[in-house]
């Protein structure tokens, strides 16, 4: 996938830089538009989630890296399951979202943290220690740097401990494509990019909405949504369609990354040819 010139991540102006030049999705500004939706359901959703992937009722004991934790959904849901969890962010908006998530549903709680920081910058995450649970979904194909970043992650999860990231599958040609559309976006004046967001919802949604239709629930597929990890249908696709930078990866490629580095393949959860991501739940060796 195609790389651009990205503002180096020490620089104080790196991420003001890249948006202004068309360069990087203000994602933070997307995730504090999503927080009106959240509610206890949603925060109920996102913890099965965590409970389905993990297998697991509870994550009493733990200690949880989110790394780029966005809207804090699922900090807040890890924390609700009993696990001491530290979240950070790149983008300022996005870590004034968390902090404005934990204020709501759990407050002064000393032992969920929130910083800013990013996965590139090795001497802010060399002074974190080590983690039972690095969780990092969706986020370092949206770096710049994706396997710069995915290396990043090895050294924080303790022997014995899990690593759960997910990655955007690389369909070929599809994604090159879906490359150009996020660029396009993100180059637009942003009175003009609701042409490119909505022409893209029209191609993603036509087919399950002319189905709902069909056999007489309309609009079914968009509000079961919920039950997806209890994110917002709306949020998701303005978070797809100006999501970038924006790299891919085949399974194999991030399961032999690391099996090199120590690690073992306890579940995948792949997408079967299609857009969105792959998820691996990696143990590392003790």
């Amino acid at each position: 996938m195609r790389s651009d010139n990205y503002a180096p991540v020490g620089h104080a102006g790196a991420r003001e830089t890249d948006v202004a030049s068309g360069l990087r999705f203000k994602f933070g500004a997307n995730w504090r538009a999503f927080l009106k939706s959240v509610d206890e359901s949603r925060v109920q959703q996102a913890e099965a989630s965590l409970q389905q992937m993990l297998d697991t009722s509870h994550l009493h004991g733990m200690r949880i890296l989110d790394v780029g934790c966005g809207s804090g959904l699922f900090s807040l849901a890890a924390r609700r399951l009993g696990a001491t969890v530290h979240s950070f962010d790149f983008d300022p908006d996005a870590v004034a979202a968390a902090e404005e998530l934990k204020r709501r549903f759990a407050p002064g709680d000393a032992l969920w943290t929130i910083e800013t920081g990013s996965a590139l910058d090795r001497r802010y995450l060399d002074g974190l220690g080590q983690f039972d649970l690095v969780y990092a979904f969706g986020v370092l194909h949206h770096t710049g740097a994706m396997w710069e970043a995915l290396e990043n992650m090895a050294p924080l999860v303790k022997p014995g401990g899990k690593l759960f990231v997910s990655i955007y599958n690389d369909q070929g040609k599809p994604s090159q494509r879906w490359w150009w559309i996020k660029r396009t976006y993100n180059r637009l004046p942003p009175p003009l990019r609701f042409l490119v967001l909505w022409m893209s919802a029209l191609w993603l949604w036509w087919r399950p909405m002319l189905k709902d239709f069909l056999l007489l629930h309309p609009f079914r597929t968009w509000r079961g949504y919920l039950h997806q990890r209890g994110m917002s249908p709306w949020h998701d696709l303005v978070d797809w369609v100006g999501g970038f930078p924006f790299e891919v990866a085949k399974p194999e490629q991030v399961f032999d990354f690391y099996r090199r580095r120590g690690f073992s393949l306890e579940r995948l959860v792949t997408r079967g040819g299609s857009f969105g991501c792959n998820q691996f739940l990696l143990r590392k060796c003790e």
